[in-house]
This record gives C-alpha cells, structure tokens and sequence, in this order.
C-alpha cells in the first residue's frame, strides 16, 4: 500500500473513530442524584427541576425563591407553557443537543420559558414595569412559582383579550411565526402562503398572523382539525389524509414548513418561481440529529438545485416582536388555540404529551 493510501486510511479511521466516540459520550445518562431539601430559612418555592435526563425522571422540589437583582423582575407565575423546546432539553433528545444543553445530565436545571404572570418585585433601575404588573413573555425556568425576568427581555404587558393561559402560549411559537412569515419569508399582502403543520403550536398562531399580513391561506392539517383552522382564519384548508398538496396546481408565495414530512424538490414543485420556503420544524425519526439533520442534509442538497429560497432560523424573543403580538391579540387578531391544561405536578405528563406529536395549538401548565 503506498503511504498515501496509508494516511488516507489513516485518517478516515480516526474521524470514525472520533464520531463512534462522539456517539457514546453524548448518549452516556447520569444517574438522577439525591437532592437535599432547601434551606428551611428562607423563603421557597415549587420548580420542576430536570436534574437528569428523561422526562420520567422529572420532580417537583421546594427551592430558594429568587431575588431580583439590577435591572431583572420577580414575576409570579400564572402560567407556563410547554414547546417542544422543553419536550428536546429534558429528554436529551435528540442526543446532539446535549453538547451544548450537557453531556450526562443537563446542565441548567431551570424548565420552562413561555410565561404569563404578575410582577411581584423588581430590582434596582427597573422602570419599565412595578409590582401588580400582568406581563407575559420569555423567563427562564417559568416551570416554577417564580421566575426572574430581563426587564429588557422578551416581556410586555399582557393584553387585556387574553387570559393568563392564553398569554402563556403565545411567546416561542407566536415569534417563530411571525419571524418565519414576515422576516425569513418576506410575506406581502396578497400573496398566496401555504402553512404545513396549521394545527400545532406554531401553525395556530401562523395562520392568524398571515391573515393579520394581508396574505391569502391555506392551511395543512388532518382531518379532526379542519373546522378548528377554518375558525381562526384559513382560507382554504387541506386535509393531508385525502391529499397531497406537493401534487396540487396552485403555486404558492410562500411555505412555511412546520412538519418536514415532504421533500424539498417536491414543495418546490408548487412554488412560484422566486418564492420561499422556511422550514421551522421536522421529524424527530433520527435520534441523533432529529430535526436538524433535515436543516444541515438536506436543504443545502435541495438549494443545489432550485432557485427558490430555502430560509432557516432560530427564533429570538425580543420586545418589539411581542408587542407587536400584543397589539395584535388587542385589536382581537390572535388568539390562542389551547389543547389541554395540566397542573404543575403533572408536567411530565403534559411533555409526553406534546412529544407524541398530535397536540393541536397548545399545551398549558397553570402554576397559580
């Protein structure tokens, strides 16, 4: 063998043997360790508390009440809800998450963002919010009695049309709507948009705020929510179980991908030349990459060979995004399609839930 084919050989056994490696380190599980109860002198609170991977192996414990410092808010939590953010973290799948979330056990042990709530206290230069404040928005570890919050951070007032739970739902699912359709897909009024995935988290709100962007929808869904999508402004609506809207005439704008159950090549197919398609979501088949092997795989591949756009994004919570959803829930343009309610204790519950994929709109914990 010549020493080129040697190295060659050389160092393809090393990258195998880097990624075998890789594998085995991130699907290592630690074991759940003993907790000791919180210091009985002070004040406490209830909190899930994910301190091992597996969402049987969540637990309701008493914890220090936080204290807010310069520029945060104490918000007593109403309600929380749950994404599929949470479903990935606490499960620790798919595995290749854990490289950054921590390898064997999670390395925060806060659960929860999406939140609506009364401000409770603030720290030191907090101006815009005082205590009795209805606010809803992001704050870590909203899984709890109480969360602190960036008075700078993704949290407005919560309007006056929507409950504690309905606000609850709206942060993580409604901006990752609202950036897929008007910052990634560029929506215009009149034009045709296609959202696959109308039912879910994501979906609900999408259709609401594509009509509230002047754009005509239609909405993908199976056939027990067709009516339910109807109701919250599709224009037209396809049942996925008696057709294939990959093999359809109309051409679209604008796709928003909530699923990842079609290939790219195929959407393209009904989309106008110069049009888009944002993927916000996908199948959870492959453990190791889930999702994100659609984003990393497959859509450079498709990009190879079409001119329509393929966006990918992540979400950002920030203020002028939920106030801008606030204004549209007061002016009586979104609402939040709520699926099922769970108690805090039963949290878990509400996570397997959510992860066995047929959650229509959303899934809350109320807390207080």
């Amino acid at each position: 063998m010549k020493l080129r084919n040697k190295i060659l050989t050389g160092i393809g056994g090393m990258i195998v043997l880097g990624i075998v490696s890789v594998m085995v380190v991130t699907a290592y599980d630690s074991p759940c360790p003993t907790i000791s109860p919180a210091d009985p002198g002070g004040e406490t609170m209830r909190a899930l508390v994910p301190r091992c991977y597996g969402v049987a192996n969540l637990r309701i414990e008493r914890v220090p009440k936080p204290v807010p410092k310069e520029g945060q808010v104490l918000i007593k939590i109403h309600a929380a809800s749950i994404n599929p953010a949470e479903w990935y973290r606490i499960s620790g799948q798919p595995y290749v998450i854990r490289l950054a979330g921590g390898i064997g056990a999670p390395a925060d042990t806060r659960a929860g963002y999406d939140m609506s709530g009364v401000i409770e206290a603030v720290g030191p230069g907090v101006t815009r919010f005082k205590p009795g404040d209805e606010v809803f928005g992001g704050a870590g570890g909203a899984l709890a009695e109480y969360a602190l919050a960036r008075e700078q951070g993704g949290i407005v007032l919560k309007p006056s049309t929507l409950t504690f739970e309905e606000a609850a739902g709206v942060p993580i699912a409604a901006v990752t709507a609202l950036e897929g359709l008007r910052d990634n897909g560029h929506l215009a009024p009149g034009q045709k948009v296609l959202i696959n995935g109308a039912s879910g988290g994501v979906g609900t709100y999408a259709v609401q705020i594509a009509k509230a962007l002047g754009a005509e929808v239609t909405a993908v869904c199976s056939t027990r929510n067709v009516e339910m999508v109807r109701s919250i402004g599709a224009d037209h609506v396809i049942d996925y179980t008696r057709s294939d809207f990959t093999q359809g005439e109309v051409k679209y704008d604008l796709i928003l991908d909530n699923v990842g159950n079609h290939g790219y090549l195929a959407m393209v197919d009904v989309t106008r030349p110069g049009g888009r398609i944002v993927s916000v979501g996908g199948q959870k088949s492959n453990p190791w990459l889930g999702p994100i092997s659609r984003v990393i795989v497959s859509r450079p591949l498709a990009g190879l060979f079409t001119d329509v756009e393929l966006p990918f994004f992540v979400a950002t919570i920030g203020k002028e995004d939920m106030e801008f959803l606030a204004q549209l829930a007061n002016e009586g343009k979104l609402r939040t399609v709520i699926d099922r309610r769970y108690p805090l204790e039963k949290t878990g519950e509400a996570l397997e839930y959510l992860g066995g994929g047929r959650a229509r709109g959303k899934v809350i914990v109320t807390v207080h």
